[in-house]
């Protein structure tokens, strides 16, 4: 068995992998021996990796070396190549490992719908291009809150509509329907350079997109952890 740990930003994601299948995953709020113990069982752990997104703590980083973990940063090996001329998150070259796995030899854009939503390219030869970087659902509803004097702070809706006859619905309007908007321009100008391309969807507000998109893309919330597992697998 393999273990892999994704730190987020609020939650850490754990999961085990058995050669390339997804056995387990368990998402956690505090990272302790007792959760690693309790998540692995009586597996035997042969390797595991890990990525983070925040910094760690002292006693995080105890727990990750005495479980030899492999680091996910700016200079571990990996199955692709890049282009990209800035440092890129962990999570993102995860995702766009990941991609490659469930979808080989295809263009890719890959979306990531977590604080942030990113977007990003990677070509059918495994170079990866770069993308976007914007604000996700939870933090475009904070931001209008945090802003401004009088408008409320809203959680996502299971409903989107297109306009809104109070300043409640006007706001889901404004930031669900704006986001959806920006996803879908770049869906639609990108198949004028390329039509054969596959758009994935992974992160906290996958079931949103999937939702709302329905069959114009694929989704997989674990393509972060599958990507890991791909770049563990790469540097034994």
């Amino acid at each position: 068995m393999k273990l892999v740990i994704d730190f987020g930003n609020s939650r850490v994601k754990l999961a085990l992998f058995s050669n390339k299948d997804l056995v387990a995953t368990k998402t956690i709020k505090l990272f302790s021996k007792k959760e690693v113990i309790g998540f692995c069982g009586n597996s035997t752990i042969s390797s595991s990796i890990y990525s983070t997104v925040r910094k760690l703590t002292d006693s995080e980083k105890k727990l990750l070396s005495s479980l030899n973990c492999v680091e996910l940063n700016n200079d571990t090996p990996l199955p692709i190549s890049s282009v990209y001329e800035s440092f890129v998150g962990s999570d993102r070259i995860a995702a766009v490992v990941g991609a490659t796995f469930l979808f080989p030899n295809k263009d890719i854009w890959v979306f990531d719908a977590g604080s942030c939503l990113t977007a990003d390219f990677i070509d059918k030869e495994k170079k990866y291009h770069g993308g976007r970087i914007t604000l996700g659902l939870k933090m475009r509803y904070k931001a209008l809150s945090d802003y401004t004097s009088n408008l409320p702070l809203i959680n996502q809706q299971d409903y989107t509509p297109f306009k809104g006859k109070n300043t409640k619905n006007s706001i889901v309007s404004g930031v669900q329907s704006g986001i959806l908007s920006e996803v879908k321009t770049l869906i639609s100008e990108w198949k004028k350079e390329n039509k054969g391309f596959i758009v994935l969807f992974t992160g906290g507000d996958v079931s949103f997109f999937e939702k709302e998109l329905k069959s114009s893309i694929f989704a997989d919330p674990f393509l972060v952890l599958k990507g890991l597992n791909e770049i563990l697998d790469y540097n034994e």
